[in-house]
């Protein structure tokens, strides 16, 4: 069974973007961009939302075509290209290559996938990471979350979501002050199933 994971690198007091969507405090050195490609070669799809794919599009097609680009970004431009995508806007009209468009989500289509055989699919976008969330179409969260106070921003959780139980499955602390915490959906067993057990 393929899970959805959404993976998201957090400031400590929960925030995913600063005043304006600034990202800069965001601490991926050589290390940690080394660990998210070596993680995300794995993958079977990459599940966007339509500001997380223009701003990855825009990007990382090309990016290994300049020599002066650092070797583990050169390395993730071919796991970009490789990798499916299935892009979820109401005003996309296309997207580029190895992507498809879906309109919103659709809860079937998505276990559908989960139950195929292969790697795993990560998700991007806190929009529609919520809306998975609420679908109970979330399976793990791994959060990178920096040494960084940010003090206002948007968060990966809002005030007024609903209790999600989760377990704890993996931690590890990077070079550079990041730690990787990452949990999976606690889910009540299935009549007459065996208990759920961490991944």
């Amino acid at each position: 069974m393929r899970k959805v994971v959404v993976q998201m690198m957090l400031s400590l007091d929960g925030c995913f973007e600063g005043p304006d969507r600034d990202l800069s405090w965001h601490r991926v050195d050589e290390e940690l961009h080394a660990h998210f490609n070596a993680h995300l070669a794995t993958m079977s799809a990459f599940l966007e939302g339509r500001v997380t794919y223009e701003l990855m599009e825009a990007v990382w097609p090309t990016a290994d075509q300049d020599p002066d680009t650092p070797p583990t970004m050169r390395e993730f431009a071919g796991i970009w290209r490789a990798t499916p995508k299935l892009v979820f806007s109401r005003t996309l009209l296309d997207v580029g290559p190895n992507a498809t468009l879906r309109s919103e989500v659709d809860p079937d289509e998505i276990r559908a996938l989960q139950q195929q055989p292969g790697g795993d699919m990560t998700l991007g976008g806190v929009d529609l990471a919520e809306t998975f969330r609420r679908l109970d179409l979330v399976d793990e969260y791994r959060l990178y979350v920096a040494p960084v106070v940010v003090g206002r921003g948007r968060r990966l959780f809002e005030p007024g979501t609903e209790p999600l139980d989760l377990d704890l499955v993996e931690t590890r602390q990077f070079g550079n002050g990041v730690v990787l915490l990452r949990y999976a959906v606690r889910r009540p067993p299935s009549p007459g199933g065996p208990p759920p057990t961490a991944p």
